[in-house]
């Protein structure tokens, strides 16, 4: 039987859907979860190797590797897998983890804390894109945008607030009780999810095609559109350049200002402030300002940040940079989500997010190995000017973009009964 996603009519509102909401809950309770793992793990293998910088390198590993591995794949079954079953099912494998972890931490060796972080990042590679087709199949067009800037609001929120939160845990609790509060929250993710309304799929032919095969359709899909294809190559540029200046922002507050390491907290606030700021702001104008334009100026003031960060001797310039830079990110992520969502048929979303992020991730991975010795050879200030030009070129792959009138084709959906 034929449905629309359009059947609650116009008067319905954003905070008043049923799927937003669920998936709004549900993200609470996962940043808790894994701010909580996080600073958790972090401290606790600092604690138990006196912050040996190879063990510690082990949890980015942990963290990252799974994208490259898993991501492309997890995105492939997720369009083949409906949305919410599989969600609420990587929750729970993901609490089941982190308690079989938790077993084996009293009774056994202490390193299998590393697969708290392993597994749960295995599992959102699945997770993650069936999320963004909840948002495709469930939303009204003139709500993804709006909807979005909340979400990501609620990342920013947390970069500021999980950092506090994930410490505060681990020194009052221990390790143990850090982990148990990290099930529990995956747990209380899952049950909002519960919340969804069954699930719906995309209208499309019947077909009996291998894994592989899909595979290859996602690679051939976001090859043959333009708008992809160019947000692709934004996505390299943009990855190249965070990757220079992540591993390098202590410098700035050491070299360039001349402060105590510390300090650095300070950056890291200031540009969560400007995150939850802007995606406030980005919220409220959504309707009104196209992805592709929100993109587009992201970049272009985030490369002036980046710049100005990079040649500022004085505390209160950098920090001016810093919230800038921060307010602009929230254009930059919601532009780029909310371009893959109406650009990309809800068959496919799973695919391209596959095919998407690995991109962003493994250019910026590679640049911050490179980050030390381009500052080595060279200097902080050229690394910097280097990430900002890498950015002016990201904008340049989607200023072609930037006139292009957004199509509203409403999609047709199947109840599965």
């Amino acid at each position: 039987m034929l449905e629309s996603n359009h059947s609650s009519g116009p008067s319905s509102k954003l905070f008043s859907n049923r799927v937003f909401q669920a998936i709004i809950v549900s993200g609470l309770f996962l940043q808790i979860g894994i701010w909580i793992r996080n600073f958790a793990v972090l401290l606790f293998v600092m604690e138990q190797t006196n912050g040996d910088p190879f063990a510690v390198s082990m949890i980015s590993v942990a963290e990252f590797a799974p994208i490259f591995i898993f991501s492309f794949i997890g995105g492939t079954f997720a369009d083949r897998w409906n949305p919410k079953k599989t969600m609420v099912w990587c929750d729970i494998l993901s609490a089941l983890s982190v308690f079989a972890v938790l077993i084996t931490l009293l009774f056994g060796t202490w390193q299998v804390i590393f697969f708290v972080t392993l597994i749960s990042a295995i599992l959102s590679q699945f997770s993650q894109p069936s999320g963004m087709k909840l948002f495709k199949l469930h939303l009204p067009e003139e709500q993804v945008q709006a909807g979005m800037s909340v979400y990501q609001t609620i990342f920013a929120v947390f970069m500021v607030l999980g950092p506090v939160i994930g410490t505060f845990t681990f020194q009052t609790f221990g390790i143990e009780i850090s982990i148990m509060i990290t099930g529990i929250a995956f747990l209380l993710s899952a049950g909002a999810l519960t919340f969804l309304p069954k699930d719906y799929k995309m209208e499309e032919e019947e077909r009996a095609s291998t894994l592989w095969q899909e595979m290859k359709s996602g690679v051939k899909y976001v090859l043959n559109k333009k708008e992809l294809s160019l947000l692709g190559l934004c996505f390299l540029a943009a990855g190249l350049g965070l990757g220079f200046i992540h591993p390098l922002s202590i410098f700035l507050v050491t070299e360039q200002l001349g402060l105590p390491k510390e300090n650095l907290q300070w950056l890291f606030m200031v540009n969560g402030i400007g995150m939850v700021v802007g995606g406030a702001v980005v919220m409220i104008f959504a309707k009104t300002v196209a992805p592709q334009r929100l993109l587009t100026i992201g970049m272009l003031v985030n490369a002036i940040g980046l710049a100005v960060m990079g040649l500022s001797t004085t505390l209160w310039i950098t920090l001016t940079a810093e919230f800038v830079n921060g307010l602009m990110l929230p254009c930059i992520q919601i532009g780029i989500n909310t371009m893959i969502l109406k650009k990309t048929e809800g068959a496919y979303i799973g695919r391209v997010n596959g095919i998407l992020m690995p991109l962003f991730t493994g250019s910026m991975v590679l640049t911050m190995s490179m980050a030390g010795i381009v500052k080595e050879k060279f200097s902080l200030i050229a690394t910097f000017e280097l990430a900002a030009v890498l950015f002016i070129i990201g904008m340049f792959f989607i200023l072609p973009l930037y006139n292009q009138k957004t199509e509203a084709k409403p999609e047709k959906l199947i109840s599965q009964k």
